[in-house]
């Protein structure tokens, strides 16, 4: 099989994994030295650093065959599906051809499981290796590693990568056992916990004084979920998330929604979810990070699932009308924070403002806050929300989507103005 017979083959398997952000690589170029690749150029848009960076990757598998018997995947073992694998060569030179065609900036690199686990991860360290040591490559690397792997080779592929990532795939032990018997939730944490010891003893030999530099190892992790794949509740998924940021320090937890597959087991649900769910999950998975919800909040054991037709900040203001209207003069942060329409950024301009001047509806709108989000849950120093009916029934019926945008499935396209609100923080 020639080679772009295989990319093909091989790029077209990776593209179920959702976890290739490059969030937290640093900035290296060649600039002043020998080496290859920079993280800080221009080229295909394939995800984005949080500074805005956009960071173009080539994602492959190095094979697509596998021991494994995951229900869900597509190159699962009992899976029919043409085979290909790459040797590590060939993905080195992939990687650096691309490079210098000016393609991609870095490299994703995610492999079935061959002989082994261990087997498989000495493969994919090669071609870390490769890159770094013989070819100076200064790029981006994110490679996916296997928790079954010892843990001195998972230390290994830190060295080399810049961001490493387990896919914990499901939320519960009881799911992975009827859909992936292989994988066990206790030891893919376990090796989570490892990685986290490793990026924290760094950062700590970082910051001794007059130390020795300390040798390199990934800046952070990040996992993947699938949704839809078993009957695994929004609240479940998001305690699971919510354990692996707090106990596990991960970067980023990745909600795919579960897309049915060629030839798929008996086991799996024969429609997809909509995608409009994942897309929600992604809202609530914001409002733990950055808003301070708690998970019993936002997905609570009465309703244990989002509610798809409004975003997850707006549906719990509207079920904790009594919290409003917040005074924007005088509210405390945390009570501005989960005002539907003001974002992270903008919570923090009002409370700069504020020392001022008392804030205005005009002056809302200079800061481009969502005034008809807003509007219903605060109090400014020329209005008052009384006349909007924050306690009417029809308040939520003004919120309401078009009927089509809940019935979103995954060959439709993206709603861009939610999208939009997430990527900025202004939820």
């Amino acid at each position: 099989m020639d080679l772009t017979h295989k990319l093909e083959i091989l790029a077209d398997a990776a593209k179920y994994d959702a976890s290739c952000a490059s969030s937290g690589a640093a900035k290296k170029d060649s600039r002043g030295g020998k080496g290859v690749g920079s993280t800080g150029g221009a080229g295909i848009c394939h995800s984005y650093a949080p500074d805005g960076r956009c960071i173009s990757l080539l994602k492959v598998l190095l094979t697509n065959a596998c021991l494994y018997d995951c229900h869900y995947c597509i190159n699962r073992r009992s899976s029919n599906v043409q085979r290909a694998r790459f040797t590590p060569d060939e993905v080195v030179q992939l990687t650096l051809d691309f490079y210098k065609r000016n393609f991609i900036e870095g490299l994703f690199l995610s492999s079935g499981i061959i002989r082994s686990a261990d087997y498989t991860m000495e493969l994919v360290i090669e071609v870390a290796r490769k890159l770094r040591e013989e070819h100076q490559f200064r790029g981006y690397i994110h490679l996916k590693t296997i928790p079954e792997a010892s843990p001195a080779l998972i230390e290994m592929a830190g060295r080399y990568a810049d961001r490493i990532s387990i896919n914990i795939e499901l939320p519960t032990q009881e799911g992975l056992t009827k859909l992936a018997p292989e994988k066990n939730l206790d030891r893919t944490q376990e090796a989570m916990g490892h990685i986290r010891g490793k990026i924290e003893e760094r950062h700590t030999e970082k910051r001794k004084p007059n130390a020795p530099k300390p040798p390199p190892f990934a800046t952070g992790q990040s996992t993947q979920m699938l949704v839809g794949a078993d009957d695994s509740t929004d609240a479940v998924i998001l305690q699971r998330a919510d354990v692996l940021y707090s106990d596990y320090r991960l970067r980023r937890v990745y909600y795919s929604g579960f897309s049915p597959i060629p030839e798929p087991s008996s086991l799996l649900p024969i429609k997809p979810p909509p995608l409009v769910r994942e897309h929600r999950l992604y809202q609530a998975d914001w409002l733990l990070r950055f808003y301070g919800f708690r998970v019993d909040e936002i997905a609570s054991a009465d309703a244990p699932n989002l509610d798809l037709q409004l975003d997850p900040k707006l549906a719990w203001a509207l079920r904790n009308r009594a919290t409003f209207p917040a005074d924007v003069n005088r509210a405390s942060r945390e009570i501005l924070l989960r005002v539907p329409g003001l974002g992270v950024r903008n919570v923090e301009r009002i409370l700069s403002a504020r020392r001022y001047t008392r804030l205005r509806l005009a002056d809302l709108l200079l800061l481009r806050v969502s005034m008809k989000k807003v509007l219903p849950f605060i109090i400014a120093a020329d209005h008052t929300p009384a006349r909007l009916g924050l306690d009417s029934d029809t308040l939520r019926q003004r919120f309401l989507p078009p009927p089509l945008q809940t019935e979103l499935n995954f060959d439709a396209p993206p709603v861009s103005g939610e999208i939009d609100s997430v990527r900025s923080g202004e939820l």
